[in-house]
């Protein structure tokens, strides 16, 4: 059975939930919804199994904080024997506008922490990432408030949608492959 690391950055605790920065988090939380699934505590982070059509897809939410997500993310490839080319993690993108899908098989960290500490711990840029939009509506100097402030009305709206559209990313790339799950998603 072919296996899959899904890994969905943010930080733990309630004030941090309904943030932007933890879209990764609300992806997963989403499909797992979906899907009847539940999370469990695991050693470094928040752990589901999702199975579909023969593939087994495990759900990580690090508990780590972002800034060290790299960690939690090379325990589990380890521990389940997991190639970097089965890993998709998903992270929340300034420099895309709000809920847009951009999915990359590799790439800079773009300035974004978890990115950075997963690069540095795995020695590696090559691992596909799965980039939403959050864009970068905010005044100079107000980066850190808005990233972690919460959606706006307009944007909560708009996001059962856009997480619908995140779920279909994450079951392509299981069923239909990396450079499919381009094609079809990017840009959208």
């Amino acid at each position: 059975m072919k296996k899959f690391l899904i890994v969905g950055l943010g930080n733990i605790g309630a004030e941090y939930a309904n943030t932007r920065h933890n879209i990764g988090f609300k992806v997963l939380d989403h499909l797992a919804r979906k899907e009847s699934l539940s999370f469990e505590t695991v050693k470094l982070g928040s752990l589901t199994e999702y199975r579909i059509k023969g593939r087994t897809l495990l759900l990580l939410k690090p508990n780590t904080y972002m800034n060290l997500s790299g960690k939690a993310v090379q325990y589990w490839m380890g521990k389940e024997k997991i190639a970097k080319e089965n890993v998709l993690v998903i992270t929340d993108d300034l420099n895309l506008s709000f809920g847009t899908i951009r999915i990359k098989a590799k790439g800079s960290d773009g300035g974004h922490n978890g990115l950075k500490n997963i690069q540095l711990i795995l020695n590696s840029v090559e691992y596909p990432r799965f980039r939403f939009g959050i864009s970068d509506q905010f005044k100079k100097g107000q980066q850190v408030d808005y990233v972690l402030g919460e959606w706006s009305e307009e944007e909560k709206a708009k996001l059962p949608e856009r997480l619908d559209m995140a779920v279909e990313v994450i079951q392509s790339f299981a069923l239909s492959g990396l450079a499919n799950t381009m094609n079809t998603f990017n840009g959208k």
